[in-house]
């Protein structure tokens, strides 16, 4: 990771976000930036319609597409270079990318056009429920992000201040379901994300306007197979026979509860068990077959699960405890985990609070009162993980704000857009003048 003294722009980070976040107020500028936000917000409500009413289930290439499009045309008219990254080589249907200037800091905005509704999802439309309430398919996960980041740029760039940064746009086109393998998949995101000093993530957070993610836990998924000594039944826990496989599979779990538990931001859930005289699993891993006898000791257990970290090593701890769990064995009985990681965990850093503590008072200076920081346990997994570790200072929760995302309730607080488009605005106004 950058050292945060070694950076002009972090060190003015440290600097200003030190003293009283209530201590400076709008300059003439960001007061303009925050009036362009209220007078587009019918233009912001359009956009965030035309965008909801494209499907773009993660594997309706098409449909992704489509709304990458949408977001590049608005690209394209800001004087950003855009292109599309196709997807084929991780079977998805690939990406957004933009970039602008060459001055100042170098800022990385995230995004994604992808959300969980398929094409034979009976939830399509956007549809307003009221005055300042619209439900749609992805409102607020996340094409409701992707407008403030758009409609922020604009403000930006009515006020002069757009080619005082270098900016990078990546909109993922696969986050609801990522492509593998996962190097290639996020290859792009991760080449733009070298040499920047700030990312920004426009997730919804986790619905309120009041916090912003500053930390998120990676997953990874594990693998148990254990094997036993089939026998008759009536054998069972003989010495030359043991407790078999269901047995061993409940001690290593119960193994795991005991040692584990009690860790902060540390989980560990089996969530799919098989086992009996045979057990396999299947090829997606969210299903299998297993046989077996009420009177014969089990030869064979399948468990599948996540393990879910704040750090890396805090997640390379828990795999050798665990493995250490597994590898003690009872008598003829053995196991085997296995791990694939997944998203990466980012962990909270300097960088990154001292970067809330500028959002912060960006919020406080806009009268829209204090920003804190999401509880890590409550703040799923996120494209912006996989820059951890590449970018000194990242936040994440920009967004449009609302409830129920993932679901056919899935439904956005449009009051909040104009705020959250200030809100960035301000910011990048900010980072750009800093240097």
């Amino acid at each position: 990771m950058r050292n945060l003294s070694r950076s002009p722009l972090l060190a003015c980070l440290l600097m200003t976000a030190g003293g009283s976040a209530s201590a400076q107020s709008l300059s003439k500028v960001e007061r303009q930036l925050a009036a362009h936000a209220d007078a587009h917000v019918a233009e912001a409500r359009s956009l965030l319609e035309r965008a909801v009413n494209i499907n773009s289930g993660t594997m309706n290439f098409e449909g992704v597409r489509r709304v990458g499009d949408l977001f590049r045309s608005e690209l394209d008219a800001l004087g950003f270079a855009t292109r599309w990254e196709d997807g084929s080589a991780f079977e998805r249907a690939g990406h957004l990318l933009g970039e602008r200037g060459t001055r100042g800091p170098t800022v990385l905005l995230i995004g994604h056009l992808d959300t969980v509704f398929e094409r034979d999802s009976p939830f399509q439309r956007y549809e307003m429920v009221a005055e300042d309430t619209a439900r749609g398919p992805g409102v607020i996960d996340m094409k409701g992000g992707d407008v403030v980041m758009i409609q922020a740029l604009k403000a930006l760039a009515a006020a002069g201040l757009v080619d005082r940064l270098t900016i990078r746009v990546v909109f993922c086109g696969d986050e609801e379901d990522t492509g593998e393998p996962k190097s290639l998949a996020r290859q792009a995101l991760i080449q733009a994300a070298r040499g920047a000093d700030v990312a920004l993530g426009f997730e919804d957070a986790d619905g309120s306007p009041e916090r912003i993610v500053v930390a998120r836990r990676g997953t990874t998924y594990w693998t148990l197979q254990v094997t036993g000594t089939p026998a008759h039944s009536s054998l069972i826990f003989r010495d030359e026979i043991g407790p078999g496989a269901i047995y061993e599979a409940a001690r290593i779990l119960n193994d795991f509860r005991e040692r584990m538990t009690g860790e902060a931001y540390l989980t560990f859930s089996p969530g799919l068990m098989l086992g009996g005289t045979a057990a396999e699993l299947g090829q997606e891993h969210d299903r299998g077959t297993a046989s077996g006898k009420d009177n014969v000791v089990a030869g064979r257990v399948i468990v599948t699960g996540d393990l879910r970290t704040l750090s890396i090593e805090q997640r390379e701890q828990a795999k050798a405890t665990m493995r250490a769990i597994v590898a003690d064995s009872l008598p003829h009985t053995s196991a085997e985990m296995t791990f694939e990681d997944g998203y990466p965990p980012m962990a909270l850093t300097e960088g990154n609070t001292r970067l809330l503590e500028l959002y912060d008072r960006v919020s406080r200076d806009l009268g829209s009162g204090p920003v804190t920081a999401v509880d890590p346990s409550r703040a799923g997994a996120a494209d912006v993980s996989f820059v951890a570790g590449i970018v000194p200072a990242i936040i994440d929760g920009l967004g449009l704000k609302g409830r129920d995302d993932h679901t056919v309730r899935e439904t956005a607080d449009l009051a909040t857009l104009p705020l959250q488009i200030k809100r960035a605005a301000v910011l990048l106004a900010r980072l750009a003048t800093s240097r």
